[in-house]
């Protein structure tokens, strides 16, 4: 045990763009990941383990309806939310997932029900929404996943297909996510995602988050990451797993795997990023979109966040 530990957060990839950020939402979005920083840090702090952190940080930031997880979730083409969300801890891979599910009131906590009181990985739609209510996990009423904003995103959205004009909306419109990687006091590591997908999505489609190796992976002897972006991308170039191979095989740090590939994912069209840490708690936040909410905390309890290419604030 030692006095070391970290924790790296992110809101999404899909950022408003900065000639239309207002001073007022830039300042709520900076709270709102101050937040969830130290929701994260005080888990740490007290000597808690990495995958409580994390998930304390990602509960923090699905209940904030700024971003796209939990209460702030995006609708279909349906007008439905659906949501995904997955853990994974790093000293055994031991790993869970929920997607397309509507209900949890932290879809988080429902993939560590998954992860810790089942015996599988993964699970979807009515089966998980059945699992998750006989394992007590706490749901919440429809209308308190709506909000206007994302059901007024939804009506431009489908206005604009079916007049075929072309897609100029910035990355926020489209997409986001939120999620956390932590390093413990203990030498683990581990990684949380969570996200109501791309608005007016196909009903039933399942991003990256839920998917290990792509959107969400950890393990000690590398790193712990999560992913924010155009999922289908990340899910192709398994992209998570890709950053953690190139560390145990090539003995690339964590900075450099983890820049080469959202470097490689933008010049195919993946655009997003992600948040990573290694057993050493470095981090490194790379993206190749117009910006990400992000956030760092370490054990001097000082957190630091961005939104677009510019240094980290002290918050």
């Amino acid at each position: 045990m030692t006095d070391t530990f970290a924790l790296a957060i992110h809101g999404g990839a899909g950022t408003i763009r900065r000639d239309a950020m207002t001073p007022e939402a830039e300042a709520q979005y900076h709270a709102g990941l101050r937040d969830s920083l130290r929701a994260g840090h005080a888990v740490l702090a007290a000597g808690g383990t990495a995958i409580d952190a994390v998930t304390a940080a990602v509960m923090s930031l699905e209940d904030n309806p700024l971003f796209n997880a939990g209460r702030g979730a995006v609708f279909t083409r349906a007008g439905v939310q659906e949501m995904d969300a997955a853990v994974m801890r790093g000293e055994d891979r031991a790993a869970g997932a929920v997607a397309g599910i509507m209900g949890p009131r932290n879809p988080v906590q429902a993939a560590r029900a998954v992860m810790e009181r089942s015996e599988h990985v993964l699970l979807v739609g009515e089966g998980a929404l059945e699992f998750c209510r006989a394992q007590g996990v706490a749901f919440a009423p429809e209308e308190y996943f709506y909000t206007e904003r994302r059901w007024q995103t939804l009506k431009d959205e489908l206005a604009r297909q079916a007049s075929a004009a072309a897609d100029t909306r910035d990355d926020e419109a489209k997409h986001g996510t939120v999620g956390a990687v932590a390093r413990d006091r203990f030498g683990n590591v581990a990684a949380a995602t969570s996200t109501g997908g791309m608005t007016a999505k196909l009903p039933g489609r399942v991003g990256d988050s839920p998917v290990f190796g792509a959107g969400t992976w950890a393990e000690n002897e590398t790193c712990a990451i999560s992913a924010t972006g155009h999922g289908e991308y990340f899910i192709r170039w398994a992209a998570a797993h890709d950053i953690a191979a190139r560390m145990r095989y090539r003995g690339d740090t964590l900075e450099v795997a983890a820049e080469t590939v959202v470097e490689e994912l933008g010049k195919i069209g993946g655009s997003g990023g992600l948040i990573a840490i290694d057993a050493a708690g470095r981090v490194s936040l790379p993206f190749n979109s117009s910006g990400m909410y992000r956030g760092t905390i370490a054990a001097d309890g000082v957190a630091w966040t961005g939104i677009h290419r510019e240094a980290l604030q002290k918050g």
